[in-house]
């Protein structure tokens, strides 16, 4: 009998994905999702993918005694892969009281309902973005590198978020955790039924590519051309996020399954190439035969110059590697942006 597993901020873009993945592995998933930045629909979407209709309850994760009640109701409920956060670096710099309250609150919450449900695992959903700008002696980024002063106050949830799950796990609490930190997830399932769908103006960078592609949004642009990189623009280290979502699965399996295994690990997962803003959006046209029209903008304060992932850690230990390269990737996100416009959703 596989066990139930609570997906928050499910109907999100990992989080569909994830959910499909788990669904796939034989799991029974119930999904908690507000709907903040995300639409019913995608439950739709994953029961089409699956054949299996997961639970899905409208909560946010901030309301401690709703929370309370989504355990009740399930009672069989072994692990906890944590999604549900504000996301966007541009916005969490104007918008900073949002992100804490918003992405540490939930935390609290969960971590103190799990010992009162007796939920064992939690896999947490970290960022690079706690490495800061690495030192380049520290590219590519293996776990071991220094943890930096977060250059946004998202950043910053997270190395916050990292460190009361190590503490709260230190203090004899009876869970276990995989914490990953993931580069830049990206693309959609390839039966383009699910995908990233931001509510309002993207903040990543692939959405806004290919919405701009379509004739959604006028003009992309490239926040920054004079940056020390081979073409002056931002390097990251972009996933397929069907490999990303694959990952959890690994993860899930490793606290519920692996009783030898350290109360609290951090894997990085990233493919381990680092690729420009330019050579995404280039090879997107390589991949497509689409033009994007796009321009050059200044710099956008919290964004770090060039990050990538070591992945050696998560491939070695949890036997989880990244797949599929760039350009089918970038097929997948213009497949899914096509079939939004064949279904009227934008």
């Amino acid at each position: 009998m596989k066990h139930t597993i609570l997906v928050t901020g499910g109907t999100g873009f990992i989080g569909s994905h994830t959910t499909v993945e788990l669904q796939q592995a034989g799991y029974n998933v119930v999904i908690v999702d507000n709907l903040s930045n995300s639409k019913p629909e995608v439950v739709d979407g994953i029961e089409k993918i699956t054949g299996i209709r997961p639970a899905f309850e409208q909560v946010d994760c901030c309301d401690l005694a709703a929370m309370d009640k989504v355990f009740s109701k399930y009672e069989d409920i072994s692990g906890i892969i944590h999604f549900a956060a504000s996301k966007a670096v541009g916005e969490s710099v104007q918008k900073p009281l949002l992100y804490y309250r918003n992405n540490i609150t939930s935390l609290l919450n969960l971590l103190e309902l799990m010992p009162a449900h007796n939920v064992k695992g939690l896999i947490f959903s970290s960022s690079c973005t706690v490495y800061g700008q690495p030192s380049p002696e520290n590219l590519p980024v293996t776990e071991e590198a220094p943890i930096q002063k977060a250059l946004s106050p998202y950043g910053n949830t997270k190395q916050i978020n990292e460190e009361i799950i190590q503490d709260f796990i230190h203090s004899g609490a009876p869970v276990k955790s995989v914490i990953l930190r993931y580069f830049n997830p990206i693309g959609a399932h390839p039966s383009a039924l699910i995908g990233e769908l931001p509510n309002g103006v993207p903040m990543n960078l692939i959405p806004f590519v290919t919405q701009t592609a379509i004739g959604i949004r006028g003009q992309l642009k490239i926040f920054g051309n004079d940056y020390n990189t081979p073409d002056g623009t931002c390097i990251r280290d972009y996933i397929y996020v069907v490999d990303l979502a694959k990952a959890h699965v690994k993860a899930m399996e490793r606290v519920l399954d692996n009783p030898s295994t350290d109360a609290v690990e951090i894997f990085n997962i990233g493919t381990g190439k680092g690729v420009s803003t330019l050579e995404v959006v280039e090879g997107f046209e390589k991949a497509t035969g689409v033009k994007v029209n796009w321009e050059y903008a200044p710099r956008r304060e919290g964004d770090i110059e060039k990050v990538w992932a070591d992945p050696a850690k998560a491939n070695n230990v949890l036997g989880w590697k990244a797949e599929t390269g760039l350009e089918e990737t970038l097929r997948s996100a213009w497949k899914w942006q096509l079939k939004l416009r064949e279904d009227g959703v934008q």
